[in-house]
């Protein structure tokens, strides 16, 4: 993995980590998704329009179609995960979302992509997917003689669509050249525009959320668009097997935000874990 890459997803994670730190200070929700949605449109629109003077974008039948793709799928992420994390434990359900979605997407880049990471790198993939397993608490989970199957459902579910989505994004950015900011800004469009319908019946729901989290709205729809407009870019002129997983790095800074601002526990065997995924990024750098 070029050098470049690995500097964008690692400020990437950063702001993937702090937003989603904002995320579950305010409690999410669909209403909280519609309104840093809807913001995050109106931040980027002004740079999103003065892009499109410049560069006007040549927006055929495909571009569009993965516009509205990839807002389906990224809005079904979301709604999945939240559902999971009504039925079943975070400990159970983040692993196997943030497990699989790389390791699928790595997969499918090798049978659609014609990908061929090196030995290494895989070996890379596997350390990061693992490290962000026990990260999250997930051994804790392996000998339950019956874990809840509903989360477990929605746990996987969420997987696939981080890997669908990914998939499809690389083709969008490398394939039809779409630009990252562009293709972002209207993915968080066409997101809000799919939520609206649900969201006009609760007035006063979004209301009481804006009033509690507005601060908190903001961080996410600042963050939260420029941390993917940077994995898209680097997803531009690196291969998706070695982007999937790079940008698991944000558990190792979640680790410490968790630690830090969330007094969360087990800090020696997250920290090891933390240890995993740093030698796996580095083992895609050299691979």
């Amino acid at each position: 993995m070029a050098l470049s890459a690995l500097a964008l997803i690692l400020v990437a994670a950063f702001l993937h980590a702090g937003w989603n730190l904002l995320a579950k200070r305010a409690g999410g929700g669909v209403v909280f998704v519609w309104l840093f949605a809807t913001l995050a449109a109106l931040i980027y629109a002004p740079l999103a329009m003065a892009w499109i003077i410049y560069n006007p974008p040549a927006m055929s039948a495909p571009v569009w179609l993965c516009i509205i793709a990839t807002s389906v799928l990224h809005l079904g992420y979301f709604l999945s995960l939240q559902r999971g994390y009504q039925v079943g434990d975070l400990s159970l359900v983040y692993p196997l979302a943030r497990g699989t979605g790389p390791m699928l997407a790595t997969l499918a880049a090798i049978v659609f992509f014609g990908e061929r990471p090196t030995v290494l790198a895989l070996g890379g993939t596997v350390a990061i997917v693992g490290g962000v397993f026990v990260l999250s608490g997930g051994l804790r989970r392996v000998g339950q003689p019956r874990p809840p199957g509903a989360a477990v459902g929605y746990g996987v579910l969420t997987g696939v669509l981080i890997a669908a989505y990914t998939l499809l994004d690389k083709y969008a950015v490398s394939g039809l050249l779409i630009s990252p900011l562009i293709y972002d800004w209207c993915g968080n469009l066409g997101r809000a525009l799919l939520i609206t319908p649900y969201v006009l019946r609760r007035r006063d729901e979004v209301a009481r959320e804006w009033r509690s989290n507005r601060w908190l709205i903001v961080g996410v729809a600042i963050m939260s668009p420029l941390a993917y407009i940077l994995v898209l870019t680097a997803m531009t002129f690196t291969p998706v097997s070695y982007v999937a997983p790079a940008r698991e790095v944000s558990i190792l800074v979640g680790v410490i935000l968790g630690a830090r601002f969330l007094s969360e526990g087990q800090l020696g065997l997250r920290l090891a874990a933390a240890a995993g995924i740093v030698c796996g990024i580095c083992a895609l750098v050299l691979g």
